[in-house]
């Protein structure tokens, strides 16, 4: 009886023992883990990126103005040409021979033009003895004005067989230019980079000229043409130095200098960027035409200032605790901090790109939330560069405002405020997979906060 009594009492105490356990961890509260960034001190450099393809200063394509069989190739690729050089001949014999039968035209037309001279003289002096007879009543005046007549028709005879010389004159002079044009020449000093025909092959110039060769004036002195981003296109100045590097040579960077930022806007898949023409020194020649060029403009660095992170920036804190925050601050009679970003705002990185500094000064974005009013009260456009962050002082978050200055789209410098290195500022905000759930699903913040996300 003793030994039931005893197996009993230690169900029941076990029993006892577990409702407790069960009951102290479902009342625990959880335990609130904070991902934190350090602010630390360096140097930020602020860049613009591009692409661009490399290309010769001067580039002319060579065609041909008449039709026919290319005769002779005198150059290949890289070759090295002067002006006026003989390049190529188109075989000259069709050409000849309409100079042949331009000239014999062109005789012709001389002695047809002597002929109604000669005929003209007579039919003058005729005239003149029908005027005289017929002064003296000796023929009739049918017969003078027949005379005069026939002198006016031999005048203007004249005048169209002067016409018809000048007309074989042309011709003449087309079909030598038709020849010489059958031999083509280098318009520049430079290097044959393409050549687009063979030997044997005709070449067809009844539409539009085709190109048989394409000429760098000198290959020595290059310049990319970069697409730069509407949005970058203000960070970007004549004069301002770029690097840049090609794939043929991942681990040497090429220097320039910007020469000029076209106007003339370039939409794909409506993406509107514009041209800016770099200017490159290619001495060594390692650069070729074509290459394409990753570019990197430097709009602007500073040394040795305290830097966030951007993953700070962008945190955006749980309702629930920005709350909390304010009323801790109203309580204690410290003053309010700024208002928080807006959603759109903290996921916006302030990146060297510049995108989202271009719709932070448009006044917001989808729908205009928060920044638009805030900085319509404030009325100054450097309000624009405050941001909130939330650094972890002891065992809750607190909000801390600064104002930013340049970022490279990692790191931001910070102008001003109550920062300095070491701090830590929280990035995200994850409970403890060991701390249990409310029935709902959610986990608790400190102070009895349900966690919303």
């Amino acid at each position: 009886m003793k030994a039931k009594v005893w197996i009993v009492a230690v169900i029941v105490a076990v029993a006892v023992a577990i409702g407790v356990f069960v009951t102290a961890r479902a009342n625990r509260r959880p335990v609130t883990r904070y991902e934190t960034v350090g602010v630390d001190r360096g140097r930020i450099v602020a860049r613009v990126t591009a692409t661009g393809t490399l290309s010769a200063l001067v580039t002319v394509q060579v065609g041909s103005q008449v039709s026919g069989r290319i005769a002779q190739l005198f150059v290949d690729f890289n070759s090295e040409v002067k002006k006026n050089e003989v390049i190529a001949k188109i075989d000259p014999e069709l050409f000849r021979a309409a100079v042949e039968q331009a000239k014999a035209n062109y005789s012709a037309a001389q002695g047809n033009l002597e002929k109604s001279k000669a005929q003209a003289v007579d039919a003058q002096r005729q005239y003149e003895r029908s005027k005289a007879l017929a002064e003296q009543k000796l023929i009739a005046l049918a017969d003078r004005d027949t005379a005069e007549s026939t002198a006016a028709a031999a005048r203007a005879q004249v005048s169209a067989s002067q016409g018809a010389l000048e007309q074989a004159q042309a011709a003449l002079r087309s079909a030598q230019l038709n020849l010489d044009y059958s031999t083509i020449k280098s318009p520049i000093d430079g290097v044959v980079i393409s050549r687009s025909v063979d030997v044997g092959q005709t070449v067809a110039a009844s539409l539009q000229a085709p190109t048989l060769f394409t000429i760098a004036e000198d290959l020595k002195k290059m310049q990319v043409d970069t697409n730069v981003a509407e949005a970058d296109v203000g960070k970007l100045r004549p004069e301002m130095e770029a690097t840049f590097t090609v794939d043929a040579y991942p681990q040497e960077r090429f220097r320039g200098k910007v020469r000029q930022i076209r106007n003339a806007p370039i939409t794909v898949q409506n993406v509107v960027t514009y041209d800016a023409v770099i200017d490159v020194e290619n001495p060594e020649l390692k650069l070729k035409p074509g290459m394409t060029a990753n570019v990197s403009f430097i709009y602007a660095q500073k040394g040795d200032v305290v830097r966030v992170p951007n993953a700070a920036l962008r945190f955006r804190p749980p309702s629930e605790l920005a709350r909390a925050s304010s009323a801790s601050l109203a309580s204690s009679g410290s003053p309010e901090p700024a208002p928080p970003s807006s959603s759109v705002e903290a996921n916006a990185t302030p990146a060297a790109s510049g995108s989202a500094e271009a719709a932070r000064s448009r006044g917001g974005g989808p729908r205009g939330e928060g920044r638009g009013q805030w900085r319509g009260q404030r009325g100054s456009r450097e309000e624009t560069n405050q941001r909130t962050v939330w650094l972890l002082d002891g065992a809750d978050p607190r909000p801390v405002s600064i104002r930013i200055g340049v970022s490279d789209g990692t790191l931001t410098e910070v102008a001003d405020g109550n920062l300095k290195p070491g701090d830590a500022l929280v990035t995200d905000i994850a409970a403890d997979d060991s701390a249990p759930k409310s029935p709902a699903g959610g986990g608790n913040l400190p102070g009895g906060m349900r966690r919303l996300f």
